[in-house]
């Protein structure tokens, strides 16, 4: 059966909500962008959305600054294809999504050469919080980023995009102050503290009222290996429990934090696609 794409419109956005809920575990981002920042606004994560016919079986995503977020599990090559030529000769950051769909479309659009600092496909984990396993570290507190150093925050959050996307120097450096400057302002993020010390970072880089995407987690090299990471993770999902939440969903960036987070009652959920094109200013940089 063919698509026929069309442009979403205000009136579309409540079967444009149930659809990705359905999908919910690879549709955090349009879910959360949708819900922050609108449908056709100005911020840079505002999105445009196009859905088939009044039900959708689809609806493909891409955000003011570029980023393509597609969800579209049944869709035949023919009509992703048709999906990108909606999108225009705009700058295109990355796409984003489940994996299998997200390298079809690289695939099509003939990108497998373009330059990245990110590209990824990483295992995907999905938490009935009921089922949250809450570890015990000693002298563990979880605190608003706000409550440490914000210098700290922002050298802990440039060092993860070093290590884990791939940035340059310079560019972690600036993307980093706006990130903590985000976090801040959102209250989205924590850090623990051990006896006092801040040793970890956790955060939700995408939350709904029953569902959050954990993003962001960080611990110093020097401090590995010793639980902190799940700690954070974990008492950050109990307050969001506390507070309604009722599940959380992630993607793990390594085999160690995999584990981490199994450990705390995850489960596998599939395979998440993070390919973040390389920009000018990352060149210039």
């Amino acid at each position: 059966m063919g698509v026929t794409w069309r442009a979403a419109q205000q009136e579309d956005l409540g079967k444009i909500e149930s659809y990705l809920y359905r999908h919910v575990q690879s549709s955090m981002f349009p879910l959360a962008n949708l819900r922050d920042f609108g449908l056709n606004g100005s911020d840079a994560r505002s999105v445009r959305m196009w859905v088939t016919g009044d039900d959708p079986r689809a609806v493909f995503t891409i955000t003011n600054e570029g980023m393509i977020l597609p969800q579209c599990p049944d869709c035949t090559d023919h009509e992703l294809l048709s999906a990108l030529a909606l999108i225009g000769d705009g700058l295109i950051t990355g796409v984003i999504g489940e994996a299998a769909q997200a390298r079809r479309i690289i695939r099509l659009a003939r990108w497998q050469g373009k330059p990245t600092v990110m590209d990824e496909d990483e295992p995907s984990f999905s938490l009935d919080l009921e089922a949250l396993i809450l570890p015990e570290v000693s002298g563990s507190r979880l605190v608003p980023l706000a409550d440490i150093d914000r210098a700290k925050a922002i050298a802990w959050r440039r060092a993860y995009l070093i290590e884990t996307p791939g940035f340059l120097d310079k560019v972690a450096t600036q993307q980093a102050e706006r990130d903590v400057e985000v976090y801040l302002s959102r209250e989205s993020h924590r850090a623990l503290l051990i006896d006092g010390q801040p040793v970890a970072m956790t955060g939700f880089n995408a939350a709904l009222p029953d569902v959050v995407q954990i993003g962001g987690v960080y611990t110093p090299p020097g401090l590995r290996g010793r639980g902190y990471a799940r700690t954070a993770v974990a008492l950050h999902l109990n307050e969001a429990r506390e507070a309604g939440v009722t599940r959380a969903v992630l993607f793990a960036a390594s085999e160690s934090a995999a584990r981490a987070y199994m450990a705390i009652g995850f489960v596998p959920a599939g395979k998440f696609a993070l390919i973040l094109f390389q920009t000018e200013k990352e060149v210039a940089a």
